[in-house]
């Protein structure tokens, strides 16, 4: 028999429930993971939130463990990994045994919390900054770079967003021009709303090379932290603050042509294949956020009186529980399931067949997070709407919602760019089994 959680509180594996998906390397690396994250930042995060900064020892020691690499795409780069000295993480797991079920489990550890800015501070450069290096850089450009950002020495952020161009990528307008003697490129624009991007010694910048559309755009490592050209500066938004949140102008900051990723025009490609893994691990933790503020409702609800019982005896209150909680069950059984088409397919499957999902999926599990932030503050109630107190977590969370539904590809286009992805995945499908002309094979 299993000891009591508070319902909702805990994905069902970790509740007791029997689950199809996890194997004792999975189960052994949870268990490490909540220890270390627990005692290294959920401890103090709500704290650190507040003070909008995370102290920059807890990043070093997150490095140092080997916990920052896990937010990086499965399978992990494993030669560069035991190149640089990197055979196990914590102990309990082989770098070549991790899977997109251990990438899961990190994620949802790391949400933990309730808030995605603690845990935003120290992975989203090299969660989304480092793999098109990895992917699509040469060997120079990988040899430059990846010793320092895979060891945490270095940090990273990927800059795509502008003022005037964000879920609408192709309208990028920040320019790399390449000089007369063409060894360098010219860049000049502006990022906004780049997570990371203040304590970043480099970018992975999406910049136009060519002309107007996504054929003109490619990638670009662009210096950023003290480089000449570069001004950045923090951006005060609703949540998600200890992220660090940037705007970062250029002004003819110079760089190499070494710093090319991948081919000139390659950019779009480049892009839109990395936001799979970004639109993943969002709504992995987003998920999580859902559980926090639910958890915390029905806890709350159990305990405090009103109008001489327990608010969780009127049924008023059970039922925006129950509409939540089914919410929030139907999200995690559907990231668990997804999670697990990852590991069973190639990367270049999932990018066709998974790719319009994960857009969806990341929206849903926005929507699921507003449901669920929403119903906690109101059964909360004036402690709900309190910024300091039982309910100031909760408060928070439903700060960070919108959040969740906007960066990553903002959820109606999300909603859309699925739709679309599956209508062309079945014209394709249908087109490929039309017989011939004139043939009379099937």
């Amino acid at each position: 028999m299993t000891n009591p959680v508070v319902p909702f509180s805990e994905p069902p594996y970790l509740a007791g429930l029997p689950s199809p998906y996890y194997k004792e390397t999975h189960l052994k690396w949870q268990k490490a993971c909540r220890k270390f994250v627990q005692e290294n930042l959920l401890e103090n995060a709500l704290e650190w939130d507040t003070a909008e900064t995370l102290p920059e020892h807890v990043f070093e020691t997150f490095a140092k463990a080997g916990m920052l690499i896990p937010s990086l795409p499965a399978p992990l780069p494993v030669e560069w990994l035991k190149r640089l000295g990197i055979h196990e993480l914590l102990d309990v797991l082989k770098v070549e045994d991790f899977d997109y079920i251990h990438t899961m489990i990190y994620c949802d550890e790391m949400a933990r919390s309730g808030l995605a800015g603690p845990s935003g501070s120290l992975t989203t450069g090299i969660s989304f900054g480092v793999p098109p290096i990895l992917k699509f850089g040469n060997k120079q450009l990988q040899e430059r770079y990846l010793p320092g950002l895979l060891t945490g020495k270095k940090r990273i952020c990927i800059a795509i967003t502008e003022p005037g161009a964000g879920s609408d990528v192709a309208n990028i307008t920040t320019t790399a021009t390449k000089t007369p003697d063409g060894k360098h490129y010219i860049v000049n624009g502006t990022k906004k709303w780049i997570t990371n991007g203040i304590w970043s010694d480099y970018s992975t910048m999406a910049v136009r090379t060519g002309g107007p559309g996504p054929t003109g755009l490619s990638l670009l490592v662009v210096p950023l932290k003290g480089y000449p050209g570069v001004n950045m500066r923090r951006l005060k938004v609703g949540g998600q603050v200890s992220a660090g949140t940037t705007f970062i102008e250029l002004d003819d900051v110079k760089v190499p042509v070494e710093n090319l990723v991948g081919q000139e025009g390659m950019g779009m490609r480049y892009i839109m294949t990395n936001f799979n893994h970004e639109r993943l691990t969002i709504a992995i933790g987003a998920t999580r956020q859902s559980r926090v503020a639910l958890a915390a409702a029905m806890e709350y609800v159990m305990k405090r009186e009103a109008f001489g019982k327990a608010l969780v005896e009127q049924p008023v209150v059970r039922h925006r529980l129950a509409k939540c909680g089914a919410q929030l069950e139907s999200q995690w059984a559907w990231v668990e399931q997804f999670v697990y088409q990852m590991t069973q397919m190639t990367k270049a499957e999932a990018d066709v067949e998974l790719g319009g999902l994960t857009a969806m999926l990341k929206a849903q599990a926005g929507i699921v997070l507003d449901e669920c932030s929403r119903c906690a503050v109101l059964l909360f109630g004036g402690n709900g709407y309190t910024k300091s107190g039982q309910g100031e977590l909760i408060e928070r969370i439903y700060r960070e919602a919108p959040g969740i539904r906007i960066p990553g590809g903002s959820e109606d286009v999300m909603l859309d760019l699925g739709v679309r992805q599956l209508i062309k995945n079945f014209r394709n499908k249908t087109k490929a089994m039309e017989r011939p002309a004139g043939s009379s094979k099937m």
